[in-house]
């Protein structure tokens, strides 16, 4: 098991913990009160700054029921910190974008993240044919 060195920013919220067995997932919570009009870009404090193990990176999306219960789009899609990240200062936000007039407290869980192995070295060769079988051409749903 990695253990992972864990700065709090706020004592409101909950502390993270792993559920073994549930998700691969761990939910980040929204540290303070914000109030956000339609069309308004924010930060989100999480509250928590982290000190990953080197190689390997937390990958932070929404959860799958932000946008129903709050309006809110995680404006990069996927957030990925590195190892690099990891100062007494760095604490983890979640960029959003609100499509409609919406409130966060604190402790609202808006996002989830896992902590992954860096990619490794890849080399690419070139090749005038693929040995795979043809899908059609447009990811796994065949031809547009």
């Amino acid at each position: 098991m990695e253990k992972i060195r864990i700065k709090y920013f706020s004592d409101r919220i909950e502390k993270l913990c792993y559920i073994d067995g549930k998700s691969d997932w761990i939910d980040l919570r929204c540290a303070e009160d914000i109030v956000l009009k339609k069309g308004d870009f924010k930060l989100v404090p999480l509250g928590v700054a982290m000190e990953l193990p080197k190689g390997y990176e937390a990958h932070v999306v929404p959860r799958s029921s932000t946008f129903k219960n709050f309006g809110l789009i995680q404006t990069n899609h996927c957030g990925v910190i590195d190892e690099s990240y990891c100062g007494d200062n760095d604490q983890w936000y979640m960029p959003v974008l609100a499509v409609r007039d919406t409130e966060l407290h604190v402790n609202d869980r808006i996002c989830q993240f896992r902590i992954m192995e860096h990619q490794p070295a890849i080399l690419f060769e070139e090749c005038e044919h693929l040995e795979g079988a043809d899908r059609g051409g447009f990811g796994s749903t065949g031809k547009s």
